[in-house]
């Protein structure tokens, strides 16, 4: 029987590996720089973090299980967002003003796998709490664009799109909506863009909507709010109002969001959302803790990756592989015998050194094993190994010396 990696996760061999670790040193460095302090939690959670606010329909998205012999329901962690409310609830009024938190954790999600989306997946989570104004929305979003910044990408590559929950619900109703079915025509039009315009008149119809009421939103709408014309100053202060716009077809589709809303994008609209946030101020009072306002997003690395390679900003990931400082090769017995002795030495002075495993005594190839890995130096163990000396060739320049001992960390370290 051949083994696979289940459907919708990842091998990461290390050119995979050192790829999303140069996305993720993108994402940390953006975080501790803007002042955000990382956090982690439990890759499970109780089954109940997640249905208390979005029902028990969304135990079809999860991997959910119970231990044997055991009576609670828990569930691999979907998203974050829970996760974070629950720990703020757990510090209560211990919290600082702002908490600024940010984490990089594994997700989970039981859906069908395809292009952009994934069942297991690394997601960058920023949140601002305590702070009640459209300043932190535009701090966390400019935290974001930072990264994507960071990474190579361009306003010209990603845009912003911003809108607001309660002028989203006005166009609604005002179009004849009728109140009872607004949590149902949000979700709609949160997923609008993602079905074929006859799938999208079925579904509304199915839920008793008429679909004229999502006119509005076929084009560019104008809608002033208190909130937006506070936020659009923020971004310029922010100097990042060139990579946003308002758009008023983005809802986000979790019911915990309040207000403020974005998603980004890529420019041209070849994948899918690559972030996703928004102002939820009521769900860390639901999980037991204060009454706090709070805004954040999430941004997965599959799409982004896929939008970096599209750009040419990734690559395959092997010219991010760590390089030595220097190789070790031998080139006789009396090197074979001391080649692990020579490396202990080198790693001991905290060089990043390698070594040869081929039994070859072909110097040259020993060599050309040695330029692949992109080392600075060659040491090499000959016949001066005798006379207690080292051969140490710069792999770039060709330069070759002979050292003793007591020159040889000094002369590779300058």
């Amino acid at each position: 029987m051949t083994w696979q990696s289940p459907k919708g996760t990842r091998d990461f061999f290390p050119a995979d590996l050192a790829a999303i670790q140069h996305v993720e040193s993108a994402w940390r460095n953006a975080s501790i720089n803007a002042g955000f302090d990382e956090i982690e939690g439990p890759m499970f959670e109780h089954l109940d973090l997640y249905t208390v606010k979005s029902g028990e329909g969304i135990v079809s998205e999860l991997f959910s299980f119970r231990r044997a012999g055991g009576d609670t329901d828990y569930a691999l962690r979907p998203e974050f967002t829970p996760t974070l409310a629950r720990m703020a609830a757990a510090k209560g009024r211990s919290l600082s003003v702002p908490t600024k938190w940010f984490g990089i954790p594994s997700h989970f999600r039981a859906e069908r796998p395809q292009r952009g989306r994934l069942r297991e997946f690394k997601q960058w989570n920023v949140d601002m709490l305590g702070i009640d104004s459209p300043s932190a929305d535009a701090e966390v979003i400019a935290t974001a664009i930072r990264a994507l910044a960071d990474l190579g990408l361009t306003s010209d590559d990603i845009v912003v799109r911003i809108s607001h929950r309660d002028v989203v619900a006005k166009m609604l109703l005002d179009g004849g909506l009728k109140e009872e079915q607004l949590q149902v025509a949000l979700g709609l039009l949160d997923k609008r863009e993602k079905m074929p315009a006859e799938i999208f008149v079925e579904k509304a119809e199915e839920a008793g909507i008429d679909p004229s009421v999502f006119t509005p939103f076929d084009n560019e709408t104008e809608a002033s709010h208190e909130d937006l014309a506070t936020l659009q100053h923020e971004l310029k202060q922010w100097d990042i109002a060139e990579w946003c716009k308002f758009d008023f077809s983005i809802v986000r589709g979790l019911a915990y969001y309040t207000g403020i809303v974005f998603e980004i994008h890529e420019a041209n609209g070849n994948e899918r959302a690559i972030a996703g946030g928004g102002r939820y101020d009521g769900l860390v009072e639901m999980f037991g803790g204060p009454s706090i306002p709070a805004v954040g997003f999430g941004m997965g690395d599959v799409v982004l990756s896929l939008v970096l390679r599209d750009k040419g900003l990734l690559g395959d990931g092997n010219d991010l592989l760590p390089t030595p400082d220097v190789f070790v090769v031998s080139a006789g017995e009396e090197g074979d015998a001391a080649i692990a002795e020579t490396v202990s030495l080198l790693r001991n002075a905290n060089l990043h050194a390698r070594r040869s495993y081929k039994t070859t005594k072909n110097v040259g190839k020993l060599l050309t094993e040695a330029a692949k890995t992109k080392a600075t130096f060659a040491v090499i163990l000959g016949e001066e190994f005798t006379r207690g000396e080292y051969v140490v060739k710069n792999l770039s320049t060709k330069d070759q010396v002979t050292l003793q001992r007591a020159d040889l960390i000094e002369h590779l370290k300058s």
